[in-house]
């Protein structure tokens, strides 16, 4: 796969992002992968950057910073050329975007999925933190009531 290029991704590419995002399993609720693609550059600190082979858009990685610290999202690898090298050099691609703006830490959040992301990201450096992320949903999916709404439409009980 000598023949790749990676390079920041331009608004005619969205669309195969998303293709790509949802084939690796990457945009489960509450996700909006559109919002995150706009906001990434958009907000001045991101972006996300794609890589072609023969024309074709065969990975993707968004980073993003805040102050020194960055963050990784939606590394993905179209199936048919994983194992050949194109995870490790977005990676490291966009370390060197981060790096390059004095970001000295990266944090990325691996979903618990049967794959071996864990062993990925370990074999590029990467360790487990001694941290437990929380989170809670303030907005329901589009077309779904919160809870609280739901009841207080059906009345009480």
């Amino acid at each position: 796969m000598s023949l790749v290029s990676i390079r920041a991704y331009n608004d005619a590419d969205v669309e195969r992002i998303l293709d790509l995002w949802r084939a690796a399993g990457l945009v489960p609720p509450p996700n909006d992968p559109p919002r995150d693609i706009h906001q990434a550059r958009t907000r001045g600190a991101g972006d996300v950057f794609v890589a072609e082979f023969n024309d074709r858009l065969v990975a993707t990685v968004m980073v993003g910073r805040e102050e020194a610290q960055g963050w990784l999202y939606y590394l993905a690898v179209e199936p048919t050329v994983q194992r050949k090298g194109l995870g490790r050099a977005m990676v490291r691609y966009a370390e060197k975007w981060l790096q390059a703006r004095g970001v000295t830490k990266v944090l990325l959040m691996i979903r618990n999925n049967p794959g071996n992301v864990r062993e990925f990201y370990r074999r590029l450096g990467y360790q487990a933190e001694p941290k437990r992320i929380m989170s809670r949903v303030l907005a329901p999916a589009a077309g779904k009531p919160s809870a609280p709404a739901q009841q207080a439409a059906e009345g009480p009980r």
